[in-house]
């Protein structure tokens, strides 16, 4: 297949953008001061605007009055003294967000803060302490490392991972979270630079797979909350209303339609936006990853939907139909797909890196758009995993989500990575769709496979907190492997002859140094850093919304202050990911994750929020964190493949001729 040019390019020189790119000329705000990060960006001259004027300071200060003069009368003392305690409480407290009234906040006078129980107001002080969190962090990009795709807090420095302007990495990936967060001022100096200075005419390799969920994900995310959510994160922009975000997506999923334009339609790992192309990988013998090449379908799916364009929604829906052609046993894929020719390229099976979201993508498709062939395909999958992956520690029978390197013939491997953590609020979200188990119940559907997945979803998440309560700093390795029997026993979907799994409070009973639940983990030096990661958070999110049980609000605070307590950068710069979580203090690693405001903070924020802040009925996380609404699919959009006919162990039957008699044969 030839490239083909992009057909429509937003036009970014309309009147209303540069009514958006002056606006902020007349806010009569004080410069802005950049600290030492002048000497870091080049582009720092970039930010001024007419008149004269620079960005805004990151924190509305209190104003600074004169002292009063003795012959001043007291009631004009009183009155500036009145105005000082208004302002200090208005902005002091708050890094310039303004006291919340609606769903998206609170203030200790609105009506959700004084009808509130003492239990909610706990989780509502909770939150605020994550809004705190995310403005630490933000207030240290901004100063020392604003517009660079990296930012090194102990350093005080930044980098492009795509010079000269960089990708917007760190910026485009938290808009959702300033507007979740109410974070008013911070969200207009990341859309005034994403309005001036960000642009995708970038000659130089991109993983496709990474700005898909990451930037693409973003602006998708960012344009559904500023305009489902008006009032969540307010602020003023022109008559023409707002279209920013969509535009940005637009230009930037043009770019990455050119890694499609493979012999097979698998998407290449990389691609050149300024040229458009794609490109093979430069290891794995030009192999895309399996997560990789099937974790684009809700950002292109959604964009479709916004745009009409059914080009996006057949690219992206052309790679599902190639990759379950291939046919492997039980729903289970190699973590390598070619390119080329469309096939595995690997035995290695897992849900881990380079496979985990294939898995996430199959039901979070479904519930994107109701299209069956997903959720036949999830089910399918989600047996596989339960027949050939899921197995049990000694001595304490933690259920453990293992590997199989060499294949589903070969030995198993007790071996989780951080980022199989996904899976416990992932199997809870498809055991109710979104609901509540209550309100799942109610419905009178509920079913002993509901329950069987939502039970193995709860073990899991006591798995994955064990990975966190095992370590000196309380946060999680990277990497944890598992003591198993020599013959290791494997789920049972009967249940008659499992392993008796340890009780939710089992880190509660016994939490000594010399409790016996701690022999089943295992961590190895070189699998001991921490990175921020938000998996656990995220399935601790879904289970407290899904069962009601607060366990795992408790859960998610424990792993917060320790956060809070072993990760912050010197000066208070911000966080950042640590070398090893069982050295106090933990060595750092100088890096601020992307993930950590986009991904981590959030799912803090949304586990500590009323349950009523973007429902789990309503709308679809991606594997980044960015929320898109559950939508109809309409007449311009259908399923536009079917499945091939497959056996009981899901391999591909095929007609074969035979002496004129077609005899179906496995593939």
């Amino acid at each position: 297949m030839s490239f083909a040019p992009p057909r429509n390019i937003p036009n970014f020189g309309s009147g209303q953008r540069q009514y958006e790119d002056n606006i902020w000329s007349s806010t009569g705000r004080s410069r802005f001061s950049n600290g030492n990060s002048e000497s870091l960006n080049p582009f720092a001259g970039q930010f001024s605007f007419q008149g004269g004027k620079e960005l805004p300071l990151y924190k509305d200060k209190p104003y600074n009055y004169p002292a009063s003069s003795r012959r001043r009368s007291k009631r004009l003392w009183a009155g500036i003294t009145l105005v000082l305690v208004v302002i200090c409480y208005l902005f002091w407290p708050s890094g310039g967000r303004p006291k919340l009234t609606h769903k998206s906040g609170f203030s200790r006078d609105s009506k959700i803060w004084k009808s509130a129980s003492q239990s909610e107001k706990h989780w509502l002080e909770q939150r605020e302490k994550v809004v705190e969190a995310m403005e630490k962090s933000w207030a240290g990009y901004e100063k020392h490392a604003w517009g660079y795709d990296e930012y090194h807090p102990n350093s005080k420095s930044g980098r492009q991972m795509v010079p000269p302007t960089g990708l917007g990495w760190i910026i485009v990936d938290a808009l959702d979270t300033l507007m979740l967060m109410n974070l008013t001022t911070q969200l207009q100096h990341a859309r005034q630079w994403v309005s001036t200075t960000l642009t995708y005419d970038l000659d130089h390799d991109v993983n496709t797979f990474e700005t898909t969920i990451r930037m693409l994900g973003g602006f998708l995310a960012a344009h559904y909350l500023q305009t489902a959510f008006p009032k969540m994160c307010p602020i003023e922009f022109g008559k023409g209303g707002e279209d920013l975000y969509l535009e940005k997506a637009t230009d930037l999923a043009e770019r990455i339609l050119g890694a499609f334009d493979s012999p097979s339609g698998i998407p290449y790992a990389s691609f050149n936006p300024k040229s458009m192309k794609g490109l093979p990988s430069h290891s794995d013998g030009g192999a895309s990853s399996l997560a990789e090449a099937t974790s684009l379908q809700l950002e292109f799916k959604y964009l479709a939907n916004l745009t009409g364009e059914a080009n996006y929604w057949e690219k992206v829906e052309k790679v599902m139909e190639v990759v379950d052609a291939t046919g492997e046993k039980d729903g289970l894929k190699g973590i390598y797909v070619n390119p080329a020719t469309g096939s595995s390229s690997s035995n290695n099976i897992r849900l881990g890196s380079r496979g985990d979201s294939y898995y996430e993508y199959l039901i979070k498709q479904y519930l994107q758009t109701k299209e069956p062939i997903y959720q036949e395909m999830w089910t399918e999958a989600l047996n596989g995993i339960k027949k050939h992956l899921i197995t049990y520690s000694t001595p304490s029978n933690f259920t453990v989500l293992a590997e199989r390197p060499w294949g589903l013939e070969g030995e198993i491997e007790p071996k989780m990575d951080h980022l199989v953590c996904f899976m416990p609020g992932t199997l809870a979200l498809s055991a109710t769709g979104g609901l509540s188990v209550a309100e799942a119940k109610k419905s009178g559907k509920w079913t002993a496979a509901q329950q069987a997945d939502l039970d193995i979803a709860i073990e899991l998440m006591k798995t994955c907190w064990g990975m966190y309560k095992i370590t000196k700093t309380g946060l999680a390795p990277e990497i944890t492997y598992f003591h198993i029997p020599d013959h290791p026993q494997l789920y049972n979907p009967s249940g008659s002859s499992r392993p008796i799994p340890p009780s939710l409070d089992i880190f509660e009973r016994d939490h000594s140094a010399e409790a016996t639940w701690r022999t089943d983990f295992i961590v190895k030096p070189a699998d001991t850093h921490n990175l921020q990661r938000p998996e656990t958070v995220e399935s601790l999110f879904y289970l407290w919304r899904i069962t009601g049980d607060e366990t795992y609000r408790r859960w998610g605070e424990e792993m917060f202050t320790s956060f809070m307590k072993y990760t912050e950068a010197p000066d208070g710069a911000g966080y950042t990911s640590i070398s090893d979580v069982n050295v106090i203090p933990p060595p750092t690693r100088n890096n601020m994750e992307s993930f950590w405001p986009a991904e981590t903070l959030k799912y803090f924020y949304l586990l500590f929020s009323p349950n009523d802040i973007l429902p789990l009925t309503d709308v679809v996380f991606n594997t980044e964190a960015h929320a898109f609404p559950r939508f109809q699919m309409g007449k311009l959009f259908k399923t536009g493949w079917a499945r091939k006919k497959r056996g009981a162990d899901g391999m591909i039957i095929r007609e074969v001729e035979n002496h004129d008699q077609k005899t179906a044969k496995p593939s």
